[in-house]
């Protein structure tokens, strides 16, 4: 999409890639100089990230409060210490009772405006300083609970241990937050195990364009 505020792009980042990598990329193979993104999208996630080149970058905020759409994989069992399978896991559970109808009873605290304590291991700032580099330097202090708001939570596939979540959400929710969470509601412990999001607003992931499209397509869109 290209209009007077500059030039936007929805794209697919995947797994392994930082938000900032991408725009990184195009920076070095386009030659555009004024290139940001809205909406940061861990590594280990994959999905749906919007870029803002020239005049657009002003408009971050507008794209960042758009409602999210995520696909989410918890795994109960265990508890770690960045909330999902990328870090050190912390504790094992034992999960009894496993069933269908606990799992969505549980779920139901989860959906429309609830407090949510961000993960130790995110990029929240407490007193000036980013929570993972605190967590890294053996701090303790948790990020403090704000409200986010959990628009759907459906589940969509359930196999021991594991179930699948489709979410629509609130900017500033996290999915491990929802994972540890949830698992901690159940007495079962849990940790995100894959997320992609689907979707910001009307950006749908059907039609991210991957980044070696955009690159291969640089000639269509005036240099900035």
């Amino acid at each position: 999409m290209l209009d007077l505020g500059g030039l936007i792009l929805s794209v697919y980042k995947p797994t392994g890639w930082t938000s900032f990598d991408v725009v990184n990329k195009l920076r070095k193979e386009l030659g555009w100089k004024k290139v940001g993104h809205a909406g940061t999208l861990d590594p280990p996630a994959d999905g749906v990230l919007i870029l803002l080149f020239g005049e657009a970058t002003a408009r971050s905020a507008e794209f960042m409060d758009l409602g999210k759409e995520y696909r989410a994989r918890i795994r109960f069992g265990l508890s770690t210490a960045t909330d999902d399978l990328e870090g050190r896991v912390t504790q094992e559970y034992a999960i009894s009772n496993w069933s269908q109808a606990l799992i969505e009873n549980a779920l139901e605290s989860f959906r429309g405006i609830v407090e949510q304590i961000p993960p130790a291991v995110s990029a929240v700032k407490i007193r000036g300083r980013r929570s993972y580099a605190r967590a890294r330097a053996g701090e303790l202090e948790l990020p403090q609970s704000r409200p986010v708001h959990f628009y759907t939570i459906d589940m969509t596939a359930i196999c021991e241990p594991e179930i699948e979540l489709l979410i629509t959400c609130s900017r500033g929710t996290y999915i491990r937050a929802l994972a540890r969470d949830l698992g901690q509601s159940l007495g079962w412990g849990g940790a995100l195990a894959s997320l992609t999001r689907t979707a910001i607003g009307p950006y749908r992931i059907e039609r991210a364009a991957l980044i070696e499209e955009v690159i291969h397509r640089s000639n269509e869109f005036d240099s900035i």
